[in-house]
């Protein structure tokens, strides 16, 4: 008898999530009985405030771990009984996991998008850049970005004490020299090599530019952590200004693969759940 997995996800507005397919078809492939579950908060009617209550519901239900998206990441880090040391640096989760009795904290954001950008511009990886949202996201690729060697991040952010708050997050592992708030995007992009769109804007729903359209430079590198769709609207503008771009889908990929390692304790199978995913979403 195959080993049996319960899995969900909670988040606003995440119908059309490819998560589930990902860990379903890797369980499967591994032989495994796995089952993964959409508790999305705008069908469920859910708010941060719910959550002490869908952790416990959860793990009375039989629940093996969960993923958590937007909004929620930071807001469940003080609920859980043990959190990793990148996560309690990032101050923000995206997976929990149910073993022992215990709620486990870790993020598999910032490793997701990190490989993902290693495989597309290996030589960048000292780049100054521009993180447009200091959320889970945000703090996921700026963490990603200094850790990997990048001289300077800037974050921005519409809310200043949010953008302030990351950086200073983000300072006490890497130095205050590394990475500062932002106010003015145009100033920050003058200084930078890279761009990072880390907000919902450009997502099914929220659709637009993260900054003028003006500021996107040829000689600039673009990424996104938006991936559905993977097309987004700063991906295409990118692209068709000849700049190097590493959309949203390596890093959903990658944070995947450590996800579902962290739920079942096995290996993933990063190539095949990359070639499921370019599948699922019309790029293979």
């Amino acid at each position: 008898m195959s080993e049996r997995y319960l899995l969900g996800l909670l988040g606003r507005g995440i119908s059309a999530t490819l998560t589930p397919a990902l860990q379903e078809h890797e369980g499967a492939a591994a032989g495994l009985d796995l089952s993964y579950r959409i508790l999305d908060a705008d069908v469920l009617g859910y708010d941060t405030g719910d959550l002490p209550e869908l952790l416990a519901w959860a793990r009375r239900l039989g629940y093996d771990g969960l993923n958590v998206t937007h909004p929620f990441k930071q807001a469940v880090l003080p609920l859980l009984d043990e959190v990793s040391d990148d996560a309690a640096d990032l101050g923000a989760v995206n997976t929990v996991v149910f073993r022992d009795g215990r709620a486990l904290g870790r993020n598999t954001d910032w490793t997701g998008w990190s490989r993902a950008f290693r495989d597309v511009l290996p030589a960048s990886v000292g780049d100054p850049a521009v993180v447009v949202g200091a959320g889970g996201a945000g703090a996921a690729v700026g963490y990603a970005l200094l850790d990997q060697g990048a001289a300077h991040v800037s974050i921005v952010d519409t809310d200043a004490g949010r953008a302030d708050a990351c950086a200073v997050r983000l300072a006490e592992r890497y130095g205050e020299a590394r990475v500062s708030r932002a106010d003015d995007v145009e100033q920050a992009l003058a200084g930078a090599a890279g761009l990072v769109n880390a907000t919902p804007v450009g997502m099914l729903g929220h659709p637009g530019l993260p900054v003028d359209e003006a500021l996107v430079r040829e000689d600039l590198w673009v990424a996104d952590v938006v991936y559905f769709p993977l097309e987004t609207e700063l991906v295409r503008l990118a692209r068709d200004r000849g700049c190097r771009v590493v959309p949203g889908g390596g890093m959903a990929v990658g944070q995947a693969v450590a996800a579902f390692e962290h739920f079942t304790g096995r290996p993933a199978d990063a190539a095949r759940m990359a070639r499921h995913f370019a599948e699922l979403t019309g790029a293979a």
